[in-house]
């Protein structure tokens, strides 16, 4: 019997409430290719269709078993709208297909297997969990959560899973969550928007990565073999269904995404800051940015296509799709450039233009740095780094760290050994010797490149934690803030992203240490004005109230 890596099933593209000549936008998305389990379920997703409104178990779903001369059948490629609408089949499939087809984008841009925040292996998903305007990730429970309600108007159901942004929203917070776990713990409203800014890039980029979503956007109607040069441009773009302008655009499920096509690609650089914003608003700041970029290259990429005002929209589909795509890889790589902990939108900047540098170094073909640069500086997003290889990119460390007393090879799996390494070179890297500090993670990545060749790197991740009175914040040249009294605890937190090349040389080492007491004292100034030290709520839960935050914003 031959093994086939992939397979491909049939979707939603976006949600049901978006019709182009009354019929709802599918796509094929191929996935990786495995034996389900009734569920279905995998090795990685596990779908547990539970009611906890009603009660109820639906029957779980037989996945089509392997085929030995070809991949296993797609079991509703040939089903009407109406009866995919009201299968509750259909609905376990479409939500495991796009969570397993997100977490392959991820594994795919990382070089590498992206483990869950959680101890256990597979993620749970409830397609129909509850009736109500909801849909999260819960840690605790090991799950994506996704609800139902009825309609405005119109009286028919909407479900949740089968909106492709929101599913892929939440599993990217998953997603992350297992990257950088730090990232929950409060620290700035930049740090708590990237959260929710990062899901919807992923959820955006992967749509537009989906070749029947930029048809539809290009012609909703698919008459016509060709497409003006007046609506490519990027403001015509902006304006077309599936950004988010229409009526009709996803109306329902508004209180759940709160609609970030509309709102984030709407906004504009001058209508953007990031300083003294609320969470949420800081995160679509950075969503604007991001897809101003995508459609700028897009735009960049049609022009030498252009021919008596029109081009083929054969042509102008497929370069949106690869467009999305390549950026989509950036962002998702840039997480391995970004710092650990106190995270901040120009650290995120400077990520995004490393992870394009190290893939690319010569950038003649998208010109995706150029695009990042400008648009992110125009919404007030500046590098973290001046950058001397080249503008805004990460510098390599200073100083040649001592490499004699540790063995890379098993440095690139033993968190021990590579605890080793950077205790050795602890002064090097800035570490706070009295601190508590510890190795999360050691990941070794293989990225392919445009070249055919291979980046191999190890990715070392650490964080540092002290514990001390509000009286000694002045030994770190932190103020104490107004009102905070000298025997008050506080926790400061430091971490670095190390990054090694395939002959265990130190590339980078990008974070935030305990010793800069200009991001301690703008974040220790953020957490007591907002009042989280009278808060005793865990990281998770804060997460989830910030969710829910997010959902009532919008009803």
């Amino acid at each position: 019997m031959r093994y086939y890596p992939t397979r491909r099933l049939t979707i939603i593209a976006r949600d049901p409430s978006v019709q182009v000549n009354g019929s709802i936008v599918r796509a094929s998305v191929e996935i990786p290719n495995e034996e389900l389990a009734s569920g279905p379920g995998g090795y990685r997703v596990q779908v547990v269709d539970y009611d906890s409104s009603t009660g109820i178990l639906y029957r779980t779903m037989m996945a089509p078993p392997n085929r030995s001369d070809g991949p296993p059948d797609d079991p509703f490629e040939r089903c009407s709208d109406d009866e995919m609408l009201a299968s509750p089949d259909f609905h376990a499939m479409n939500s495991y297909a796009i969570v397993m087809r997100t977490l392959a984008l991820f594994e795919f841009a990382l070089g590498r297997r992206v483990a869950w925040t959680f101890p256990g292996h597979q993620m749970k998903v409830a397609p129909h969990a509850f009736a109500d305007a909801n849909a999260f990730y819960s840690a605790e429970d090991e799950a994506l959560l996704f609800g139902y309600f009825p309609q405005l108007h119109g009286g028919r159901r909407v479900f949740a899973c089968l909106a492709h942004d929101i599913v892929a929203h939440e599993t990217t917070h998953a997603l992350l969550d297992g990257l950088r776990e730090r990232y929950k713990e409060p620290s700035s409203p930049e740090q708590a928007g990237f959260h929710e800014g990062f899901a919807d890039i992923v959820a955006l980029l992967s749509l537009f990565a989906l070749r029947e979503v930029v048809a539809k956007v290009l012609d909703p109607a698919g008459d016509d073999e060709s497409v003006s040069a007046a609506a490519v441009t990027a403001d015509a773009l902006r304006q077309s269904i599936l950004l988010g302008l229409g009526k009709e655009f996803g109306q329902e499920l508004s209180g759940i995404r709160g609609n970030p096509l509309r709102r984030s690609v709407a906004l504009r650089p001058d209508e953007a800051t990031t300083r003294e914003k609320e969470a949420h608003s800081c995160g679509e700041v950075l969503v604007a940015a991001v897809m101003d970029a995508f459609l700028n290259v897009w735009v960049r990429r049609l022009r030498p296509y252009i021919r008596n005002e029109a081009l083929d929209r054969t042509r102008a589909v497929a370069e949106g799709a690869s467009v999305a795509a390549r950026l989509l890889n950036i962002c998702i790589r840039a997480i391995d450039y970004s710092p650990p902990t106190d995270l901040q939108f120009c650290d995120f900047a400077s990520a995004l233009l490393t992870a394009d540098w190290e893939m690319y170094p010569r950038d003649e073909k998208y010109f995706f740095r150029e695009e990042l640069r400008a648009s992110l500086i125009s919404y007030g997003i500046e590098p973290a780094s001046r950058g001397t290889a080249e503008p805004g990119t990460w510098d390599p460390p200073d100083n040649l760290p001592v490499y004699d007393r540790t063995h890379f090879e098993q440095m690139q799996r033993d968190p021990e050994e590579a605890f080793r390494f950077i205790w050795e070179n602890r002064r090097l890297l800035g570490l706070h010797e009295n601190a508590y500090t510890r190795v999360l993670s050691v990941r070794p990545c293989v990225r392919a490149g445009a070249d055919g060749f291979v980046l191999r790197e190890t990715v070392a991740e650490y964080v540092q934690l002290i514990r001390i009175r509000g009286a000694e914040l002045s030994t770190l040249g932190i103020r104490r803030p107004p009102g905070m009294r000298g025997t008050q605890e506080v926790v400061l937190y430091g971490g670095n992203a190390v990054i090694f090349d395939q002959f265990g040389r130190i590339k980078y080492n990008i974070g935030n240490s305990l010793f800069n007491p200009q991001r301690q004292q703008a974040r220790l100034n953020h957490l007591w004005e907002s009042g989280s030290f009278s808060r005793r709520h865990a990281s998770s839960r804060r997460f989830a109230e910030m969710q829910r935050r997010r959902m009532l914003e919008y009803l």
